[in-house]
């Protein structure tokens, strides 16, 4: 899908508020990045891009990316060593898998605000809010 109309169907807001809803609950944090060029292997690549967003230095290893590239139609979930500690690769294939479900049927939304609220989910159990917890990386999504 061409990375224009897959951005206009997809409503920021609500992915927006399901981040500062799902990091209010906890320690950890989240990023959705939609990537515009083709990703032939979106994992890699969105290790990549967790490294370069600085996310493996958040206070408690806790952080967790979303990448979307829709040109090629892939995407990818990857979360820091201190939630691959706590959940394990059945989790995250989980969650790509109900992600997918939701993609293949064109609701993007929908799709990542699931994701975004499972992986709060386990964020919040395993990393409660710290009283001195500051917001450590944007709740926007981000374009590149």
């Amino acid at each position: 899908m061409h990375h224009r109309l897959f951005s206009a169907r997809l409503d920021r807001d609500r992915i927006e508020e399901a981040i500062q809803k799902a990091e209010s609950r906890t320690s950890g944090e989240i990023c959705v990045v939609i990537h515009q060029k083709p990703i032939a292997d979106p994992v890699p690549f969105a290790q990549a891009e967790f490294v370069r967003r600085g996310m493996e230095r958040t206070r408690h290893r806790n952080a967790v990316l979303f990448l979307l590239a829709p040109r090629s139609r892939t995407f990818a979930v990857v979360g820091d060593e201190g939630v691959h500690q706590k959940c394990g690769e059945p989790f995250w294939r989980e969650v790509a898998d109900s992600m997918g479900r939701s993609f293949h049927a064109g609701d993007f939304t929908s799709g990542l605000v699931d994701g975004i609220t499972r992986a709060g989910d386990l964020l919040a159990q395993h990393f409660p809010p710290d009283p001195d917890h500051h917001n450590e990386l944007p709740d926007m999504v981000t374009v590149v």
